[in-house]
């Protein structure tokens, strides 16, 4: 802090120049100054500095003719009404005056000039060099300003190491709460921290995510953008062009013709300006003057009700202003305060003559330069800032109201220092005129802002409050029917880049800004949500979506379901085989004895029977929900009951070639066939082997229920988990050798006696068989429905159907439809008719 002291006095020395008379006048004035028991300093641009740019430092003078600030000059005046009214208040600082030290800060050197005046000793009127800062008194306890951020950053950072309390009226900047750096400073406006929320929400509420950004030179206008373009971006919201107006910025010249044409150019509906009003005027005059027309502006608080804009030619032809204004109030009394003030200035005798030096000089005694523009239109701009201003004095006021103890009737009287000052105004919290002020350790007030909306429907420009935004957290609340827009029929512009897919259809960001984008149908199988409308998101394991969907159904569960149509005909089917299996398995047990169930095999036939019937039971598991026990059974059923009819028909065909063919050629071997039971022996081994396959099948590879969902998209298949197992081709592969054994063993004999002759008829069954098979394969590469499962009965119905038709179709019709040919002569006759053939061969 001892560097910043021997800093502040190295300034002392190239600013003492203008504290002489040469420079200002200084004699005291009752319109400046009041003497009191503590000093409040006031900082007001009571005059306006041209706009240039200085390339080295220089002093501005504030006394220049034609630059009277009538605002400025309000705001000089709601400072004094607060301080005689608490002077005349009994329950404020009821032994205490309150006095005044007001200064014209019009430029950056006089506002420097005030600083420096205020921080010097009231003695001396030098600043003396300390090592403890505690004991340190200046001019005035506390400072009221200054009205810009540029003017407050820098009284905060010169202020800050003596803790003299700096209450801004207008000062908004994010980067004052920075409170390392300006420990000192508070302010009666809001924070712009919270009007780029309450912009960024506006902007939200109307559905505005195309905008063009323009901001000022200076700190109020480049931070404001910044922190602005920030929060929009991660809102959402893109920027298709931003600018700043310079400091310099003359309306026609060259740069600001390129920011036109780039304006117009970005084909942005909506342009926010956060500027301060006097580059906001520069830059609509060149609105004006470029005809960029039919476009909605959003105003920062700084010029969002300020006359000093809305009163320029052209300025109603621009399109709908939108704003954010501070809180609209009014200090009651001040107007009168204003006017009595102006009544007694008029009747002042005139102490310097008409046009001299002093006739102009802001610190003059009774001269009337000020009388002519004392009472200046003031609108809900000025209005709300003399308030601000109003409630900084009052806040000062209870701080030492607190800190000297004060009773209803008397306060203590000591030295009072700035810090101590500072600490007391932190912790105030009152009510002035059913408003709470109260700070929070931001140094920033309590409050809302309003949202507005220029009316030109009148023969004045007004504005009218649509709305109001609170703060921490930031809520909206705007009533926009009250809104006229400049469109013809009145509807809310849009300010996008690209406008809103169609539903399902998710955006491919196009370029740099993701708010330019081409539309394109989210893929089936996934939906568009609209949480994320740059990507579409994949439907869940048990859901599917067509192309361009929004959502997502279930898929539709699909197996073989008993009541279905096919499913009616499949059943009856092969419930008819089955009785005919059973019926033909009584007409057997009929005619045991006779020479057509004798020659089909006799006993043998009741396994072959049997298991074509076993087959047949194994197809009923193909129907309904897929479960653990007809998984188990089905197929495996199926392979080995049609094995062990396979194993019977081999044995059967090779056991009639061994006897008519081999039985006299090969005697030693068909009686060692026969003593052994060869054809028993054949069965059981084939049957087991085919059995020791299908419980290694069950074991290794079991078949168990499963949902497939790969083969459609909207549907979940129930199957079992046999298809394509090494098992089931273990099992078919054994079935397959056993179809070509037989054919082999029944072309052996087809030279055979008539009623032994079957070459015929089993060949018919396993070329059924065969096409069968190759059929459901060829159908189960192309198709995956819900219908294979049908297939797959078909398939094994037209085998066992075949398989019975081939083989005990021919007896039962000799059984029943020829009974004459079902005796021993005839089948006597029959082999003695091939004995004699075969001799004579």
């Amino acid at each position: 802090m001892f560097f910043w002291v021997v800093h502040l006095v190295s300034l002392q020395l190239p600013v003492a120049y203008c504290w002489t008379p040469s420079c200002y006048r200084t004699e005291s004035s009752p319109g400046f100054s009041l003497p009191g028991d503590f000093l409040l300093g006031g900082l007001f641009s009571l005059h306006a500095d041209c706009l240039q740019v200085r390339h080295r430092p220089q002093v501005t003078r504030c006394d220049r003719p034609d630059s009277f600030n009538g605002h400025g000059y309000h705001l000089f005046q709601a400072m004094r009404f607060g301080i005689e009214e608490i002077n005349n208040s009994t329950a404020l600082l009821p032994n205490i005056t309150l006095g005044y030290e007001l200064y014209d800060v019009c430029s950056e050197s006089a506002n420097v000039y005030a600083t420096l005046r205020v921080l010097a000793l009231q003695e001396t009127r030098h600043i003396e060099m300390q090592r403890d800062l505690h004991n340190y008194s200046s001019t005035v306890v506390a400072l009221i300003g200054p009205d810009n951020t540029d003017h407050a950053i820098t009284t905060a950072a010169l202020l800050g190491p003596f803790l003299i309390p700096l209450i801004s009226y207008e000062a908004s900047s994010v980067i004052l709460g920075e409170k390392r750096q300006y420990p000192s400073f508070l302010r009666t406006i809001p924070s712009d921290k919270h009007q780029v929320e309450v912009m960024v929400r506006l902007l939200q509420s109307f559905g505005w995510v195309w905008i063009s950004l323009i901001g000022s030179y200076g700190d109020y206008g480049q931070l404001g953008v910044r922190a602005l373009e920030e929060l929009a971006t991660s809102q959402g919201i893109c920027i298709a062009f931003k600018d700043i107006v310079p400091f310099s910025a003359r309306v026609g010249e060259p740069r600001m013709q390129r920011m036109m044409d780039h304006l117009a150019q970005a084909r942005t509906t909506v342009v926010v300006v956060f500027s301060n009003r006097h580059l906001a005027r520069v830059f609509f005059r060149s609105v004006v003057l470029a005809h960029l027309t039919g476009k909605v502006w959003i105003a920062s608080e700084d010029w969002a009700i300020s006359t000093y804009i809305s009163k320029m030619p052209g300025i109603r032809g621009i399109g709908t202003v939108l704003g954010v204004s501070i809180q609209q109030r009014q200090v009651p009394g001040l107007r009168e305060f204003e006017e009595s003030y102006v009544r007694a200035v008029t009747g002042a005798p005139r102490a310097c003559p008409e046009g001299s030096w002093c006739s102009s000089n802001q610190l003059c005694r009774e001269c009337h330069a000020f009388t002519a523009h004392s009472m200046p239109t003031l609108g809900g701009f000025s209005m709300s800032a003399a308030y601000n201003v109003y409630q900084a004095v009052y806040a000062v006021a209870h701080g030492l109201h607190q800190l000297l103890g004060c009773t209803s009737k008397v306060c203590s009287r000591g030295p009072v220092y700035p810090w101590q000052l500072l600490q007391q105004i932190y912790k105030v919290n009152f009510l002035l005129h059913k408003d709470t002020v109260a700070f929070d350790d931001n140094g920033d007030p309590l409050g809302y802002y309003n949202i507005i909306v220029w009316d030109w429907s009148g023969p004045e420009w007004t504005f009218e409050v649509i709305g109001s935004a609170s703060l921490s957290p930031v809520h909206l609340d705007i009533n926009k029917t009250k809104i006229q827009w400049h469109r013809k029929d009145n509807q809310v512009p849009t300010s996008v880049c690209t406008g809103d897919c169609r539903e399902g259809h998710h955006r491919v960001v196009v370029g740099s800004h993701h708010c330019c984008f081409e539309c394109m149908p989210c893929e089936a199988g996934t939906f568009l949500n609209k949480s994320d409308l740059h990507s579409c998101q994949p439907c869940g394991k048990e859901e599917w979506a067509p192309q361009g969907s929004t959502g997502c159904s279930s898929r539709a569960v699909e197996f073989l379901a008993w009541h279905d149509p096919i499913s009616l005909v499949l059943l009856t089917a092969n419930t008819l085989l089955l009785l005919l299996l059973v019926g033909t398995a009584g007409l057997f047990a009929c005619h045991l004895h006779t020479p057509v169930v004798r020659s089909a095999g006799g006993r043998l036939c009741f396994l072959m029977l049997g298991s074509l019937a076993a087959g047949s039971c194994s197809l009923y598991g193909f129907f309904g929900e897929p479960t653990v026990p007809t998984c188990l059974l089905r197929q495996p059923l199926f392979s080995l009951g049609f094995a062990i009819f396979l194993s019977c028909l081999t044995i059967r065909s090779f056991q009639l070639v061994v006897i008519f063919k081999f039985s006299t050629r090969i005697p030693t071997f068909y009686h060692t066939w026969a003593q052994n039971h060869g054809a028993g022996l054949f069965v059981i081994v084939s049957s087991g082997v085919h059995l020791l396959i299908c419980l290694t099948w069950l074991a290794v590879w079991t078949p168990l229920p499963s949902r497939e969902y790969q083969r459609f998209p909207h549907l979940v298949i129930l199957e079992c988990t046999e298809v394509n197992s090494v098992g089931f081709l273990l099992a078919f592969t054994h079935n397959t050798l056993l179809s070509i054994s037989t054919f082999a063993c029944s072309y052996l004999g087809k030279e055979l006696p008539e009623n032994y002759n079957e070459a015929k008829c089993v060949t018919f069954s396993l070329l059924l068989n065969f096409v069968s098979w190759i059929a459901f394969f060829t159908m189960s590469s192309i198709y995956q429905g819900s219908y294979l499962p049908a297939a797959n009965v078909l398939a094994g119905l037209t085998t066992l159907s075949g398989g019975f038709s081939g083989y005990f179709l021919p007896k039962c019709y000799v059984i029943l439809c020829r009974p004459e040919l079902n005796n021993t002569e005839h089948f006597q006759a029959s082999i003695q008719e091939y004995t004699r053939r075969s001799g004579s061969t």
